[in-house]
This record gives C-alpha cells, structure tokens and sequence, in this order.
C-alpha cells in the first residue's frame, strides 16, 4: 500500500492518508485492480482493509488523530456487520482506533441495489467508521448517489478540479456542490489539486480538505513529506 495525504489548510495539518493499492514489483493501482475479477473481489478487498490498517498501526502518529481513508467495492461486501469483522480485529489487534478509519467508494458501474450500498453505510456509521464517497461528479459517483443515501464526507473528482480558475463552468459546479453539502452537514475534500490556481480558487469558495500533488505524492509504505506551505 502507498499513503497518499489529505490536509486540512484551514488547521495547517495532515488530516488523514489514503491508503492506495500498489504491486509488489511497483505496479500501478490500475494495473493490479484489471487482475481481480468478480470472483476474488471479496478476498482482495479484505486482504487490502487489512494491509492498510496494519500499516496505519504503525506509521501513524498513535498521539494524533490522523485518519486513515481506505477503499472499498460495495459489491465485495455480501453483508456489511459480517464483512467488516476482519477490519474490526484487525485495528484491535494492532491497537488503531476504529474511528479513525475511514472507508470511502465509488462505482465504475451503475449500482442497481442503493439499498445496499445504504445498509453498508449505515452499519460503517454504527460502528464508528467515517464514510465517504469518492470521485464525486465522475461516472456513477453523482447526485443520484447523493440523493439515496448521505456520506459524512464526498471526495470532489479531480476532472471537476482541473483548470477550476479559469472556468465559469467549474466555479459554478463546485459552488453548488457545497451549497448542497451544507444543506446534507457533510464534508468536502477536493482531490487531485495539482495546482496553486486550482487551490486558491478552492480555498475562495470554501474548502478546507485538500488531496493532490501539490502537498505530495504517495509513498509505498510509509509516510511521505508534506508541504503544507501552499
């Protein structure tokens, strides 16, 4: 797994890693994510929560808050309390409080079973877990998803992000975005900020969480340096 920080401008910290799926000969995310067919979707997803909240057990600061953000397939979780007992023993075992996991998803495909997708956010919610949806804006990850069940955060898609200061069009996307995350209490994180224009004009409009190579870029297995100084 690589880390991959999330920073809070507005507190000038490191407000959490995403953990992020890496090869063991350096292989890219996508490059191992075409391997794992339907099938072995439920193990693959298990051994990954695992391999990220071991590491988290012992990169992470113990003293700090430091969340740590982890992916997951709805369609790997058959039933949500039973799938997510691995997760549960695992962060005992290493001693990293669960609520400092958070577990965020998106969806190549359409989802036909929100129902679903509901009752595992609801039963992660129970437990402690923060909940987020990725790539929000992209593909399937939109409004419809919004509309059916409520995250505590939503991850902004970078296509949104990109070239943001010289687009009315943008500017106005996002505007909406966080009046309606407002409305819902929920969180925004603009991911894929590569930019100072992109986080200036971010900032201007309200946002606080930032993830993108301006801060850093991941490291496999440990913590990279982050440049809060943006």
């Amino acid at each position: 797994m690589a880390f991959h920080p999330i920073v809070d401008l507005a507190r000038g910290i490191v407000w959490g890693y995403e953990a992020l799926v890496r090869g063991t000969k350096g292989e890219s995310a996508g490059a191992i994510l075409s391997q794992v067919d339907e099938e072995r979707q439920y193990k693959f997803d298990q051994a990954c929560r695992v391999k990220a909240i071991e590491l988290a057990g012992r990169l992470f600061p113990a003293t700090e808050d430091t969340k740590l953000s982890i992916n997951f397939m709805p369609n790997a979780v058959y039933e949500p309390a039973a799938c997510i007992r691995t997760s549960l023993e695992t962060a005992r075992r290493v001693g990293f409080d669960m609520k400092r996991i958070m577990f965020e998803f998106t969806e190549n495909e359409r989802m036909t079973d929100t129902k679903h997708v509901a009752r595992i956010i609801a039963e992660y919610r129970r437990l402690g877990f923060i909940t987020a949806i990725d790539d929000f804006g992209a593909g399937h990850a939109g409004l419809n998803l919004l509309a059916n069940f409520q995250t505590d955060l939503i991850k902004i898609d970078m296509e949104l992000i990109r070239g943001i200061a010289d687009s009315a069009a943008r500017q106005a996307i996002v505007a909406g975005i966080l009046v309606m995350a407002r409305a819902l209490d929920i969180t925004i994180i603009a991911e894929g900020i590569e930019t100072e224009a992109e986080l200036s004009s971010l900032r201007s409009a309200g946002v606080n969480l930032f993830q993108g190579f301006l801060f850093a870029r991941p490291a496999v297995e440990s913590l990279p340096t982050v440049s809060l100084n943006a």
